[in-house]
């Protein structure tokens, strides 16, 4: 069983660190001091390993979108037997790829966090059903290029935009070249008006309720907008803006029903100091639980709006729920605040 923690800092560090991951595993000691020696390329690859249609992927839940074109990829890295990471990846003809799914298989995450193709498939289901064809979407940068391509409704992003960096400590120092190899692979050009958006959009998830929910009105420029959040965006969030957002994860196996973890959880919560949690079940009978690092990273829009154990996203009074599914959450956007909200 491979685990993962995202330490939590002593408060005087959180500014300038924010989140600490430490690791445990022989395989990922294994390939990550390998290549973190290892000079030239960038220290893994995408390597293509099936590709077909809706039909040939079943167990992903696309097959409302027979048109798609699927490939699914292996994460590789030279000297390990083992892929790191596997991906499924789609497009409509000529068009970029779009990341989809995303299965990390080591203990640090890689590039991207994981996600669940099917899952996704639903939020763009239920984003057709509610969201009228004019209205515009608002969602980390990913998800927006989900959304775009499944739903077909605009987005405010709908480049690769790699932020924030996700990589194994080791490979830190290579981020230039991991960089270039991911514009590469997903097409990515540069995109100075989406990445002002981005880190507006970080602003206003990381701010109080009212001002953040005025940024996003900002953002969707006066149109009928709803923003989807998911709960593995504490993560990102956590490391673009650290000094608003204190975040941990660990990954708990599960056996049966939750009954069990959730002790192992709280007790985990006890030791370390933490303030609150919420839990994200994965693929492999695992359930990852981000937690938060002080009663301040709780009174962010995004703690809000996710099913933290200190938050009612349902009573949420900035934003309208409309509908939730997994680890997502979609609300309206209201053209102004409440009366008294």
């Amino acid at each position: 069983m491979m685990e993962a923690v995202l330490a939590r800092p002593a408060k005087w560090l959180l500014p300038l660190l924010g989140l600490i991951l430490v690791t445990g595993g022989l395989l990922l000691l294994g390939w990550i001091g390998y290549s973190a020696w290892k000079p030239g390329p960038p220290p893994y690859r995408y390597q293509l390993v099936e590709e077909g249609g809706a039909d040939k992927f079943a167990k992903l839940g696309l097959e409302s979108w027979p048109d798609l074109k699927i490939g699914k990829y292996e994460v590789r890295v030279d000297g390990v037997d083992q892929p790191v990471a596997v991906a499924h990846v789609a497009r409509r003809g000529d068009a970029v790829p779009v990341m989809l799914g995303w299965e990390n298989r080591s203990d640090e995450p890689v590039a991207f966090l994981d996600g669940s193709p099917s899952e996704v498939a639903t939020l763009a289901k239920a984003v057709a059903k509610h969201a009228p064809k004019e209205a515009v979407m608002l969602a980390w940068w990913d998800t927006s290029r989900q959304l775009r391509l499944l739903s077909g409704r605009e987005t405010i992003f709908a480049s690769h935009l790699g932020e924030p960096f996700i990589a194994p400590a080791a490979w830190r120092a290579r981020s230039g070249q991991i960089g270039k190899y991911e514009n590469e692979f997903w097409k990515a050009s540069a995109n100075a008006e989406e990445q002002r958006k981005l880190q507006r959009f970080a602003d206003a998830l990381t701010g109080e309720a009212e001002a953040g929910v005025a940024v996003l009105r900002e953002l969707a420029g006066g149109r009928e907008a709803y923003v989807a959040v998911q709960v593995s965006d504490l993560y990102r969030l956590g490391l673009m803006r650290p000094e608003r957002l204190g975040v941990a994860y660990k990954d708990f196996p599960v056996k049966g029903d939750m009954h069990g973890p959730i002790g192992f959880v709280k007790r985990w919560m006890r030791d370390h100091n933490y303030t609150a949690y919420a839990l994200h079940e994965l693929a492999d009978g695992r359930v990852r639980v981000y937690f938060l690092a002080d009663a301040k990273s709780g009174k962010t829009l995004l703690a809000q709006m996710l099913p933290l154990t200190t938050s009612r996203p349902a009573e949420l009074q900035a934003l309208q729920l409309v509908f939730r599914h997994g680890g997502y959450w979609v609300y309206k956007i209201p053209s102004a605040l409440p009366s008294g909200g």
